[in-house]
């Protein structure tokens, strides 16, 4: 007898040793079989075709359930290496697997995949889903799966069952038709089910993400559980598309990056601006908050990596080079060097705290499948800085960071702004009561404050406890920009020191912070978030003027002179052109103020303005106007003279 407890509490019972899912469907509704995607059973998911063989606790799928879209995305993954295997026959599956928002696939094919190419590929995986065949679940001998795919040279597919299933007599297999292909999860039943999809893109991924290995090519798709879903998800990567900050820096001429030197940025005229500006901004919290601002090398020796812990814990990300048969390393990071300063002198305990800051050039090796406009580089500069404390300062230092840090984002118009509390790793160096102590100093810090926070078990980093602030922007993306990290090591491991009260070597605590991180990647979240309409602050060119006629050309000139002597970033556009097109050409380069001088601005000394939301003021006073964007420079506000 087996008793079946549904979602709802009741309970069937079956003079049964065993009874399939689909069965229990079917007699809790007439057809609800047919329509189900999967189950949850015991907590675990199933398909639909699975026996109970005891007392178990069932929950049907159907296509309303979102908890379902995980077995449609699996079931998409087989769907498009199937459908890559009808059009290249010769071609080779890699693996795939699910994503958040959908799925991709691998292929080694000899040719590049194009936009024609996936297009084709959508109509062939549509052809198969108005087929409405069932999908067989499998359990088969391994080596007669391996035999399988010998016989279709799918290297890859043996090379994973060899990899990861050395262990294992059998492999689940799912069966689309006749195309097999080793199990990743739970599929559906039937491939009508994957009807709302849509393949995306491809790009180059290493076959198990190796650079040694060969790059095969990666296909994306999604997949929702209903075709609104699925168009409000395209809609919404229309808008992202408009927003991407290489699209906006084509128009706004920031910077370029090309494959001499990938990942790393060319910085134009107008994106210099914006980049030295923030950094202006935040060396005056820096001021504000008694930070000693320095420069340190590029290049320095690998003792002072292999010291650190840089070499056993990052070293396939660093570049290194070899100047007189010695190796030294570009730096990563800019922690070991601010501790060369630190031990520059002897330091009583009077002195500290000590908090060295700097706009540091750091260099990574990324894997170049991961680079990404500012978003992802090899070079960048990080707001980065060190405090070097006693253990009784730590808890008003970090209070001074958190608040030096919402402080900013507030600046930038930022208000959800999530923070992750983030504990020892399973990789790590030092003993766990001094973990104990770092980790409670942070967590105290944060109730002290009264910042509400997630905790993150296992994803400090190797050296201690860090607290992470995460923007959320207008689109609901979450961007991780802020650290404070609590570091009780790094200052013992290069014997840094103070004199304390009793006259006593005593080593400093070690607080890493960084309010942007990355300044390009923070120019890049602002670009997207604004979609390039930066405040004027910020903005390259502030003011644009542009004149009606010929007759106008010299009250422009002077009105340009004012601005331009207050240090405002002005430009005048006389050319012979008509003035609807100034304002179109200005307004893609999305430039704050369009002043307009015409026949009755020159007649009034006054001048029009046409602000970024398109609101025209008519006929003000020039004086009144540079009084209201000098006070909107100063405040660094967000909003405009008509807003």
């Amino acid at each position: 007898m087996l008793v079946v407890t549904l979602l709802n509490g009741m309970k069937r019972v079956y003079q049964k040793s065993m009874i399939s899912i689909f069965e229990v469907a079917e007699d809790i509704k007439k057809g609800l079989g047919h329509i189900a995607i999967g189950a949850i059973m015991n907590d675990r998911f199933v398909n639909i075709n699975t026996l109970i063989i005891q007392d178990s606790k069932i929950f049907i799928l159907t296509i309303k359930d979102e908890k379902s879209i995980s077995f449609i995305q699996r079931s998409c993954v087989q769907l498009l290496s199937y459908a890559c295997k009808i059009k290249w026959p010769c071609s080779k599956i890699g693996m795939g697997n699910i994503l958040k928002n959908g799925f991709y696939c691998d292929i080694d094919v000899k040719h590049n995949i194009s936009k024609k190419d996936i297009y084709d590929l959508e109509i062939l995986m549509t052809k198969l889903i108005k087929k409405k065949y069932c999908i067989i679940h499998k359990k088969i001998l391994k080596k007669d799966v391996i035999n399988i795919f010998e016989k279709k040279n799918e290297i890859y597919k043996v090379q994973y069952i060899s990899k990861y299933f050395s262990d294992y007599n059998t492999i689940d297999v799912y069966y689309h038709e006749k195309y097999l292909d080793i199990s990743l999860g739970e599929q559906v039943s039937n491939i009508q089910f994957c009807k709302y999809f849509k393949l995306q893109n491809c790009s180059g991924a290493y076959w198990e993400g190796n650079k040694s290995n060969k790059m095969l090519q990666r296909i994306y798709g999604t997949v929702w559980l209903n075709h609104s879903q699925l168009l409000k998800y395209l809609n919404h990567l229309k808008v992202i598309k408009n927003k991407d900050h290489r699209v906006i820096n084509k128009k706004m001429e920031l910077y370029h990056i090309q494959e001499e030197a990938a990942g790393m940025i060319f910085w134009h005229h107008n994106g210099w601006i914006i980049f030295k500006e923030l950094e202006k901004f935040i060396r005056f919290q820096l001021t504000k908050w008694k930070y000693e601002e320095v420069k340190t090398p590029l290049l320095m020796h690998r003792t002072l990596w292999e010291i650190s812990g840089h070499v056993e814990n990052f070293k396939d990300f660093i570049f290194s080079t070899t100047l007189e048969h010695k190796e030294y390393f570009i730096k990563p990071m800019n922690c070991p060097a601010h501790i060369q300063i630190f031990n520059c002198g002897l330091k009583s305990y009077r002195d500290l705290p000590v908090r060295i800051s700097e706009f540091g050039t750091c260099h990574r090796n990324e894997p170049s499948g991961s680079l990404h406009g500012l978003m992802r580089l090899r070079n960048f500069t990080q707001d980065d800085a060190h405090i070097f404390c006693t253990e009784d300062q730590i808890q008003e230092e970090i209070t001074s960071c958190i608040k030096m840090i919402f402080n900013v984002y507030k600046t930038f118009g930022f208000e959800k702004i999530h923070v992750h509390f983030s504990t020892r790793p399973k990789n790590r160096i030092g003993e766990n009561d001094i973990w104990d102590k770092s980790e409670l100093a942070l967590k105290n810090s944060l109730l002290i404050n009264h910042v509400n926070f997630k905790v993150k078990e296992g994803e400090g980093a190797f050296y201690g406890p860090k607290i992470e602030f995460i923007l959320e922007d207008s689109l609901n993306r979450l961007w991780q920009c802020g650290t404070i990290q609590l570091d009780f090591y790094l200052s013992e491991r290069f014997s840094a020191f103070y004199i304390d009260k009793n006259n006593c070597h005593k080593t400093p605590v070690m607080i890493h912070r960084a309010i942007l991180g990355s300044i390009e990647r923070f120019i890049g979240i602002l670009l997207e978030e604004y979609s390039g309409f930066l405040p004027t602050w910020l903005s390259p060119i502030q003011i644009m003027i542009i004149n009606v006629n010929m007759h106008n050309i010299q009250y422009a000139i002077n009105i340009k002179k004012k601005f331009f002597h207050l240090g405002i970033r002005v430009k005048c556009d006389v050319d012979n052109e008509k003035m609807n097109f100034k304002i179109r050409k200005y307004t893609i380069q999305r430039i704050p103020y369009i002043l307009i001088c015409g026949d009755q601005e020159m007649r009034l000394n006054k001048i029009s303005i046409r602000n970024r939301n398109k609101k025209i003021i008519n006929l003000i006073d020039v004086n009144f106007f540079i009084q209201h964007i000098t006070l909107e420079i100063q405040n660094r506000s967000f909003c405009q003279m008509g807003e």
